[in-house]
């Protein structure tokens, strides 16, 4: 079976290339992937090239295929799966696995690591390491880009689980949000922002009763709240604030919006000292800090308030990605109705993968979602009406996507599939 992918030699070397796939074996399974959505940790990966932690040392020689947020239907199964897998399957990959046979601590994931697997290919095979995981997910929703959007969306719903609170008295560490209480997040319209968003709008068991989201982009505050307004948040019991903290003390105006209590979770979602300083200026007692977003620099810091520390308990975390129960949890969202449309702002093929990595973070908006199998330049959902005036495929596009308050949706995708060229 030959594959098309974009495979990583060395710091910002990607190359698509036509190659073999090797015959599967009994603990390996053959897939079609159709979609991928690229993550900013591409493009570090990209630009680290094996300095990055998960990126092999020997990847000049053997070079990995890029990728974590894939989707798309099972092919062949090796003998050994066969009890638990079937050709035609539509699945979902939890990317965030460690690998045994590796030093302790160093973390493994398709997209990072594999030579034959990573989300932007036709074809992948999927190791044994995916497999006795329990990282392969079957997926059994519609369409297959809300299976790409559930690896993002598990990062958002391990931060919520991980942030934790204590128990006055003990040593207990009491983990979750807290239910009913005060939550910021900070520099929180973009895509994993507005993911955060949508999760905490739709959750059923626990759920703050305030959450004010800032920017400091008006649009993109306008946007984020055309999409997940505050009728709707209302509406499930969550007074929703977008606020705009470009202008003078925007500490004061957070606290203010609390009674001057501060927040009892606030969640960072933009690498930046300033913002960070921001988040722990606004924390309650007993406040949590969660610092979502990663930077690239080893050599990162900001400060920190550690008298509050010591007199209000006030705390930090951090997490990376989420695990297999999150995946499942992202997964059971998307069944109850949560649909992660508005993450997406660009689709595009495996053709345009390697410009919009490597200029990942030059490029505004959402998600880029890429169909890997069609040859599409990476194009703004917002660009559909003038590109249509020529041509067909985005003429159609836009008129679906019009009817979907300007989103993404899976009746846009059926389209696209059925009508875009391939690669």
């Amino acid at each position: 079976m030959k594959t098309k992918g974009i495979r990583l030699y060395g710091k910002k070397d990607l190359r698509m290339e036509e190659f073999e796939l090797p015959k599967i074996t009994a603990d390996e399974i053959l897939a079609k992937v159709v979609s991928d959505s690229i993550c900013m940790s591409s493009y570090k990966a990209a630009s680290q090239g094996s300095d990055h932690k998960r990126i092999p040392d020997d990847v000049a020689e053997k070079p990995i295929l890029i990728g974590h947020e894939f989707a798309g239907e099972l092919v062949e199964i090796g003998a050994n799966w066969q009890h638990k897998f079937k050709a035609g399957q539509k699945f979902s990959i939890q990317p965030a696995i460690y690998y045994e046979e590796g030093p302790v601590g160093v973390l493994s994931a398709p997209g990072y690591s594999y030579q034959y697997i990573g989300g932007d290919a036709t074809y992948v095979i999927i190791p044994k390491d995916v497999l006795v995981q329990d990282c392969l997910l079957a997926y059994e929703g519609p369409g297959y880009y809300p299976a790409s959007l559930a690896e993002p969306l598990s990062c958002v719903i391990g931060a919520m689980h991980a942030n934790y609170h204590t128990k006055p008295g003990s040593y207990v560490h009491q983990m979750e949000i807290i239910d009913g209480g005060k939550m910021a997040i900070l520099a929180g319209v973009g895509p994993m922002g507005l993911a955060a968003i949508n999760y905490v709008i739709m959750r059923e068991d626990r759920k703050p009763s305030l959450m004010v989201v800032t920017d400091i982009d008006q649009s993109r505050l306008d946007r984020a709240a055309s999409i997940y307004s505050p009728e709707w948040a209302k509406s499930k019991g969550i007074e929703l604030i977008y606020l705009n903290t470009s202008g003078e003390n925007p500490v004061q105006k957070l606290r203010d919006l609390t009674g001057g209590e501060g927040y009892n979770d606030v969640f960072v979602f933009a690498p930046v000292p300033p913002v960070i300083e921001q988040g722990d200026a606004i924390l309650s007692n007993d406040g949590c800090l969660n610092f979502f977003a990663g930077p690239g620099n080893a050599d990162f810091t900001a400060k920190m308030n550690f008298y509050n520390v010591h007199y209000a308990s006030t705390h930090i975390v951090g997490t990376s990605g989420g695990n297999n129960d999150d995946m499942v949890e992202s997964l059971e969202m998307f069944g109850k109705g949560l649909d992660p449309a508005g993450l997406v702002t660009h689709v595009g093929g495996l053709n345009a993968v390697i410009d919009t990595t490597l200029h990942l973070p030059e490029i505004p908006g959402g998600k880029k979602l890429i169909y890997t199998h069609k040859d599409i330049p990476l194009t703004a959902i917002a660009e559909f009406k003038e590109k249509g005036k020529s041509d067909p495929l985005f003429a159609g596009l836009h008129e679906i996507c019009q009817r979907n308050n300007e989103l993404w949706s899976v009746e846009a995708e059926e389209f696209l599939l059925a009508n875009a060229n391939d690669i």
